[in-house]
């Protein structure tokens, strides 16, 4: 047997695999005994029908099948020792000799191999890339503390309606003349949340009203004749509202009135723990919070700016794009040449990047570890978990949730990605010289719009 490689260019090559009979014919023979003592054929006991009749019924399909196999294994055997770096999968060549298993006892099968460019990038302190840190201003901590103290405020009862109270109560339906509706719509125990009400004039008719009294109100006009909110209020199926205008009564039988946590030391401690008792403390944690939370964004558009740095560094790079578009033909379902032509320009770009990233993790020595994935996991679980203003939560909670999040194999490869992303914006950070620029969160955003 003979495996040989034949360069075209820089980017494409040949594999040539030639094997011969006795590189087969064990195998072959072995396959075909198998199929001995398994086969099923009339007039014959289970093992004992006979080789030749085995070898003329089986003999050319188990001889393809073994050479296939054999030429499989030596070829990626090959690009594995030789270390070549293939885009796509290897291809039968266009110039790939007549096969017959008939007549043939030697073989010889010839791949089209795309392999990816070389990339010399070299990066060093000599390329400066910008740096953007987005300024902690006063209105942010303002939002953010007020954002907090929602976040640990607290529902009190109260005897007169404000503003974003809670009512809860029971409702009925009103015919025309104001009166109960025979036979009307009668639910107890409503949440009521006027603050949302989208007509105005209702939501007014609530403020001022007092615990256990009565507000006629139409539900329609309140919820801008939406079916789906009224049958949430109502705990009625949509059908069952649909077209309704009536107006209705909402006895008042408790008001929970939303109270913003004082800025103390227990509300301190709630959201920073036993380290944070002044408000001083307090305000210097939350810029520091605020900082840590704007650090991705600034990360983001250092990677933006690190990628058009680096690729211009990189110049053009040559690509194997008529294999690549062969490949893309053979691989896909409902791909054409056609469809392939408008495919690949808008794909290399994307390509391009991906082999100069691989590049740089091979030369910054990037490498992603159990931890790093159990890191990225755990930062997700954390933001997923503040959306719904769980915060502080215990090291071992956060550990159990990542664990979940990881068991899900869809999850599990886009959090390695973002991972390995992070890596090597960290790697890049270190060893190019940083231009730091204070910016505006304001001016900071402009920067991606019409982008």
């Amino acid at each position: 047997m003979n495996v040989s490689q034949q360069n075209i260019d820089k980017v494409n090559t040949v594999v040539t695999v030639e094997i011969t009979k006795a590189d087969y014919q064990e195998q072959v023979d072995k396959a075909l005994r198998t199929y001995r003592q398994k086969a099923n054929i009339p007039g014959f006991r289970k093992g004992m029908v006979p080789m030749g009749m085995i070898k003329k019924m089986f003999g050319k399909q188990v001889q393809a099948e073994e050479i296939n196999k054999l030429v499989g294994e030596k070829l990626f055997s090959f690009i594995r020792e030789n270390n070549l770096n293939v885009l796509g999968e290897p291809l039968p060549s266009v110039e790939q000799p007549e096969i017959d298993f008939d007549t043939q006892e030697d073989f010889t099968f010839k791949f089209d191999v795309a392999l990816a460019p070389e990339i010399n990038l070299n990066l060093s302190k000599g390329d400066k890339v910008d740096y953007y840190t987005i300024t902690v201003d006063e209105d942010m901590v303002s939002k953010q503390v007020e954002a907090l103290q929602n976040r640990f405020g607290t529902h009190e009862e109260a005897e007169e309606v404000v503003a974003n109270d809670m009512l809860r109560g029971d409702i009925a339906e009103l015919d025309a003349d104001g009166n109960f509706k025979e036979g009307g719509i009668q639910v107890s125990e409503v949440a009521l949340l006027p603050t949302y009400f989208k007509n105005e004039d209702q939501k007014s008719k609530f403020i001022g009203a007092k615990k256990l009294t009565s507000v006629d109100f139409n539900l329609a006009e309140a919820t801008e004749n939406s079916d789906a909110e009224m049958a949430s209020i109502l705990k009625l199926k949509k059908e069952d509202v649909e077209g309704n205008t009536s107006n209705f009564r909402f006895t008042i039988t408790n008001i929970s009135h939303f109270v913003p946590a004082e800025k103390n030391e227990e509300f301190f401690k709630n959201v920073f723990g036993e380290e944070v008792k002044t408000e001083e403390e307090f305000v210097a944690k939350v810029k520091e919070s605020l900082s840590v939370q704007l650090e991705p964004e600034s990360d983001y558009k250092f990677g933006l700016d690190a990628r058009k740095v680096i690729e211009e560094k990189v110049g053009e790079l040559e690509m194997p794009e008529a294999l690549l578009k062969r490949w893309l033909v053979a691989t896909g379902e409902n791909r054409t040449e056609e469809s392939v032509n408008e495919e690949l320009p808008k794909m290399l770009p994307e390509l391009k990047w991906h082999l100069i990233k691989e590049q740089i993790a091979k030369d910054l020595n990037v490498k992603v570890e159990e931890a790093d994935i159990n890191a990225i996991a755990k930062k997700a679980v954390v933001a997923q978990l503040a959306q719904y203003g769980m915060s502080n939560l215990p090291e071992d909670m956060v550990e159990n949730y990542a664990k979940e999040m990881l068991k899900n194999k869809e999850t599990s490869r886009n959090l390695i990605d973002r991972a390995t992303e992070e890596k090597i914006i960290a790697a890049i950070k270190d060893v190019v010289t940083l231009d730091v620029k204070a910016i505006s969160s304001e001016d900071f955003y402009k920067m991606f719009e019409n982008k």
